[in-house]
Parts: C-alpha cells; structure tokens; sequence
C-alpha cells in the first residue's frame, strides 16, 4: 500500500537533497509559478477525515478565503461525516458555503478517491496510518492539500511522503502541514531570534509534552475487531504510530525548527506502559524519554507522557552560551540579564494564520511544500523505535528501515493487534 524510493538514503544525503530542493522550489516558483486563480473563482474543497481535528481545519479553510466551498467529504464511517456535517452547518460563519449534498458524502477505505475526484483543494484529518496513501492520490491528480500532521507511522509511509512531495515540487502544488507552531508569530519571531544568536550557539535543548489522558470511545459489541482498533485509533501503531508521534510531534518539530531541519546523528530512548496497562489501550507506550544527538555534540533531552491525574508541563527549553529561551512562552533572558518577550499585536491563530497562508498561496499561484512535516515525522518515529527497541539508532538507520505498520488488507473483519514492543526483545527491522 506504500511505495518507496529506491535505494537506501543516508543523513548526508538526506540533509543535501533537503537543501537542493529547498533551492529548486525558490527557483522553480520564480521562473514557473503555477497559474494563479483568480480571486473571484470558486475553490472547492473536499474534507477526507470527519473526526474533530478534521472538522476544524475544513472550517478554518472556509474562513481563510471568502470564495471557497466545501462539496464533498469522506470519512471510514457515516456517522462521523454526518456529525462533522451537522457542526459545520451550524455555523453561521459559514454555514452558506457548506454545500455537500447526499452524493458527496464518501463512508468506508476508498471514499478518499471520490473527494480527490470531486474537489480542487484537499483538506486531509484522518489519523497518520493511512495518509501516505491518500497523499499520493491527491498529487498524482493535481490537488492542492492541507495536510494534518503526523504524515506516516512508519519509514516507509515517510519515503511514500518524500517523494509526494518531489512530485508536488514538480506539479507546483501547495501542500501546507498541520504543524501549526510554524504558523505562529510569537513562534517565528521567537525562533527567528534564536537562529539569529540572540543566546549564542546552542548546547542543549529541552522539550516537555506531559499531559493527561485522552478519549476511547469503548467496544461496541456490533464491531469488528478493525472497525474497533479504527474507532479508537490513538491506541494502536498502526493508525496512530503511537502518542510520541501523533501528540509530541508538536514538541519534536519545534526543536527541528531550531535546528534548521538538519536532523541528529542518533537518539536513544526509553519508554513503556506505567498507567495505561488496561488491554483496551491497545499496543503503544504511555510515556517516552528521548536523547537525541547531533553531530556537534548538541543533545536534545525530549519527554513525554499521558497520564491522568499528574503534572502536565508543555514546554521547550534552549540553552545557548549567552542565555536561554523557553519557545513555548516566547521568552529569551541573556547572561547578562537581558530580557525579551514577544509583544506582537493583533491576532495570532497558528490554526487559522496556515489556512491563510495555503488559500493565499494557491490565489498567487506560488509553489509551497512543508517538506519539513516529513522529517519532525521521522525524528519522532526514530524515538519511538529506539524506545521499543531499546536500541540506539541512527538517523540513517531509520530512514532506512522496513518496517511497514500498514494492515495486511484493509477490510472489516479480524485484524490482529501487533505484541506490545518490549525493550531488548523487539527487533529493529
């Protein structure tokens, strides 16, 4: 279900290849920018994956750009398109430009292909497992896409993202990541100042993601064991590529951000199930610790967890040979006393500032590919297999890896669970 690049791929490589196209698409946008559209022409827009974080990304695509509609949407199950739909309807904001009739309500796997079909923009919220595959079918036929994060839940699904995005370079589509820090102001300019050396070089970074636990939604008796495993889909690799990836990824990506996307050397990482140990809550962790190293010997010390009725901290930290700065708070503090705070004005919607910034750049005709979404994927999917492992990786290791998550055959029906990972024991393939 996932097609490769050929080959193997190496850090180096991966790190020249990312700046060559990052050069290609400055380029490419300047001499053959795609034909822009006219500010007055009807965009329609399809919504594959009804669940919350879908139904809010169609509504902030409607809001960013008076002359688009929603036509169509697809969802694995009738009753959440129903539901996404009857939300958005009751919206007075945009309720006028929710226009999806009967037909063009797509339930079960292959609904996806009658969105891309039926729409100019795509607007993607299903869970990770199989976004690599929907991808794909929407750059093949041209589409535009808002694309949630994370992009894959595996190596495989990430090469599958790499290279929809040379084709989407090639065919000067916009395709916008759920990574939403990267739209934030008081973000940029925060991070902006750090790349700038407002704290000197960096020695050290620190990134929190505790929080409490979230929803499972139970075992309806009238359910196959797919139909359950996809119903709650947080608790198992396949779909979700556990809670490092589909939760703290937010965390991992701010810390690559800092970075200039140049990925670590290796990481080693541990990790298991302290709270969530119920059989419902499927095969993934609920808490990870992760050491992530670069080649000039800065590391990133990275946590996270889920767990009811404990501290919640979200924040990142960066320690430079001048000061600090804590990303989350927008807040720098040199050595010698110095302070700033972000002070921007006016509003700051991380959410609806990147469905500005896709419908814009689709009106200019511009060519936009958050590439990055595929290597915070990655850096996430590396911690979560060094933990399960128990093994220190490369970064070239994990790029590399075969190991695809992806369900035999996608049907209702059994579907065996993969073994909890147990640290020694599970192999890294």
């Amino acid at each position: 279900m996932k097609s490769e690049s050929p080959g193997t791929s190496t850090r180096r490589e991966f790190m020249r290849n990312a700046a060559a196209g990052a050069a290609s698409v400055a380029a490419f946008s300047i001499l053959h920018s795609a034909q822009a559209q006219d500010a007055s022409k009807v965009l329609r827009v399809g919504l594959i994956g009804c669940g919350g974080r879908g139904t809010g990304a169609a509504r902030e695509a409607l809001l960013a750009d008076p002359n688009v509609q929603l036509v169509a949407m697809a969802d694995t199950f009738a009753d959440q398109i129903d539901g996404a739909l009857g939300r958005l309807r009751g919206d007075d904001k945009i309720a006028a430009r929710v226009v999806v009739d009967d037909t063009h309500k797509f339930a079960g796997f292959d609904g996806y292909k009658n969105v891309i079909e039926s729409c100019d923009v795509i607007v993607h919220g299903t869970p990770p497992g199989p976004r690599p595959l929907h991808v794909r079918a929407a750059v093949d036929a041209g589409k535009h896409m808002f694309i949630e994060k994370p992009v894959a839940v595996d190596a495989p699904g990430v090469r599958s993202m790499m290279e929809s995005c040379r084709i989407a370079r090639e065919k000067n589509l916009v395709l916008v990541s759920g990574l939403c820090y990267r739209y934030q102001f008081a973000k940029r300019e925060t991070i902006k100042r750090i790349q700038d050396g407002a704290i000197g070089d960096i020695v050290a970074m620190q990134t929190t993601y505790n929080t409490g636990g979230l929803w499972h939604k139970g075992h309806d008796p009238k359910w196959s064991e797919m139909e359950y495993q996809i119903r709650n889909w947080l608790y198992f690799d396949w779909i979700s590529g556990d809670h490092i990836n589909e939760q703290h990824i937010h965390s991992l990506d701010k810390i690559m951000w800092v970075m200039k996307d140049v990925p670590p050397a290796k990481c080693t990482a541990s990790g298991g199930r302290a709270q969530r140990t119920d059989p419902k809550y499927g095969n993934i962790y609920d808490h990870f610790n992760c050491v992530f190293e670069w080649a000039n010997d800065v590391r990133c010390f990275s946590s996270c967890r889920q767990w009811e009725s404990t501290s919640t901290d979200v924040s990142d930290w960066i320690f430079g040979t001048n000061g600090k700065a804590n990303i989350q708070e927008h807040y720098i503090r040199t050595n010698d006393g110095k302070e700033w705070r972000y002070e921007g004005a006016g509003e700051d919607n991380m959410y609806q500032n990147e469905h500005n910034a896709f419908f814009a750049a689709i009106r200019k005709g511009e060519s936009v590919v958050n590439e990055y979404m595929c290597t915070s994927t990655l850096l996430a999917i590396l911690g979560r297999t060094s933990a399960y492992t128990g093994k220190t990786l490369t970064w070239d290791q994990m790029l590399n890896s075969q190991l695809d998550l992806t369900p035999k055959v996608m049907e209702w029906g059994d579907n065996p669970m993969n073994p909890l990972p147990v640290p020694g024991q599970t192999p890294f393939v």
